[in-house]
């Protein structure tokens, strides 16, 4: 029996039939930002409201706290030189691994306003440091401290790599969350949670049409909307498929977004991740665990 629902046969392409889906560890009070880091051989990832990073290591599956306190880390990506690169919720700010294990500040303020609390993170090709920054870990004390918005709005905002220069580049968003690009880095997908605060609201990935290092104006779309709780973090694949969390499964869309499959989680999904020598194991964080899956699938550039 298959641990995936194949809905259109390209997924049935991007799965491996004997492959089970594996619980790796739990223990977590909200588990999120998977990050796969190849010179360690390990898997990071957020246990939020605990303000603890956790690490798998790969050689032998032993789980220990990689960092503990940590400012509420969220989301996490990899820069070109291998650098870790996180949200976090407790110093609202972007900060980054240095190899001497110094945790370096990258951005905290926009016009001298303090940053809500950067939820997911992702690195251009180019170096730019992508992020959004809605309000969840200011709204109350559980994935960080309670404070009122400085902004006054929540944004997707771009990091220049030489200057330090952060700009807004989407403000049309309520909560913008999980960020992504397609392959060539001519899409920016990005997921809305907005109705945790607006009812009614659609849950929905947005994509937008980039125009060289920005977004183009009057450039986006809806690219899914989600029936199961939210869309929270996703990764695209090398071939422009998307894989997503929502409330009950991991989702994969098809570039054009037609969903064609569900990989059933028996836990709230928060994000997910592409590991492993080969880079073809999904890892997957949900609520208290992390799990993994063996796929047909690799990231792009691999």
């Amino acid at each position: 029996m298959s641990d995936v629902e194949i809905l259109d046969e390209r997924f049935a392409a991007l799965t491996i039939g004997h492959a089970k889906l594996e619980r790796l560890w739990t223990g977590c009070r909200w588990a999120e930002g998977p990050v796969y880091v190849p010179a360690a051989k390990s898997v990071l990832w957020s246990d939020i409201p605990n303000d603890r990073v956790l690490r798998l290591d790969e050689t032998d599956g032993s789980v220990s706290v990689f960092e503990n306190p940590c400012g509420y880390h969220n989301g996490h990506a990899l820069d070109a030189a291998g650098r870790v690169v996180a949200c976090e919720h407790g110093g609202r700010r972007i900060s980054r691994l240095e190899p001497d294990g110094r945790w370096v500040t990258l951005a905290e303020r926009y016009k001298g306003k303090r940053l809500n609390s950067p939820n997911d993170v992702v690195v251009k090709s180019d170096g730019s440091i992508w992020f959004s920054d809605p309000t969840y870990g200011i709204d109350s004390h559980y994935e960080g401290h309670a404070a009122s918005s400085e902004i006054g709005a929540c944004h997707v905002y771009r990091l220049d790599p030489d200057t330090g220069t952060l700009t807004a580049v989407i403000t049309d968003r309520v909560c913008p969350n999980g960020l992504a690009f397609s392959p060539d880095e001519s899409i920016l997908y990005v997921a809305d949670t907005g109705a945790s605060h607006v009812p009614g609201l659609p849950k929905a990935i947005y994509a937008y049409r980039m125009d060289g290092h920005d977004v183009a104006g009057g450039s986006v779309n809806t690219f899914a909307t989600c029936d199961a709780g939210f869309f929270d973090g996703f990764r695209v694949d090398r071939a422009g498929n998307l894989w997503t969390s929502s409330a009950d499964a991991v989702l994969v869309y098809a570039p054009e977004g037609k969903q064609i499959g569900r990989i059933p989680i028996p836990e709230i999904v928060s994000n997910l991740c592409f590991g492993g020598p080969k880079r073809n194991r999904l890892y997957i964080t949900a609520q208290t665990s992390l799990y993994a899956l063996y796929v047909n699938a690799h990231p792009p550039g691999w």
